[in-house]
């Protein structure tokens, strides 16, 4: 189980590299004037989406799963396991919603502000830091 343990985590800091970097493409793409930065952008964006992103949150999720069940008596007694997976349903969310933006960037590069996708960018720090948390201090009510 440490070698599924591992490779999870694995995952999750592969998972969370793109999850910090998308967006703050999206933050350039917003700003972008010319029709080359546009198509630069939307190039970078859906490789790191299809290519690091997308793999990377499957990968996390399979092995988390597979984690979770083999343990499922123990995780799921625990509050703290619980609140970890509904957290990481709202990461799953930011994840889709990353893809909405990109795919509604290469229609109007204008439609959201790069204020609006600088604040969009911070958003999973939160999760991240709760995560961790989460799973590592195992807080108790």
């Amino acid at each position: 189980m440490l070698w599924v343990k591992a490779f999870h985590i694995i995952g999750v800091v592969c998972w969370f590299a793109g999850i910090f970097y998308l967006p703050r493409l999206f933050v350039y793409h917003a700003m972008s004037e010319d029709q080359i930065s546009k198509d630069r952008f939307e190039i970078m964006e859906r490789k790191l989406f299809w290519a690091i992103m997308t793999p990377s949150a499957v990968f996390a999720v399979v092995l988390g799963a597979w984690l979770l069940i083999a343990n499922h008596g123990y995780f799921l007694a625990w509050w703290w396991m619980k609140a970890k997976l509904g957290l990481v349903a709202l990461l799953i969310g930011y994840h889709y919603y990353c893809w909405w933006y990109m795919k509604a960037l290469r229609k109007d590069a204008q439609f959201r502000s790069h204020k609006f996708f600088r604040v969009y960018n911070e958003l999973p720090v939160l999760l991240l830091v709760a995560i961790v948390i989460l799973i590592v201090v195992k807080p108790t009510l």
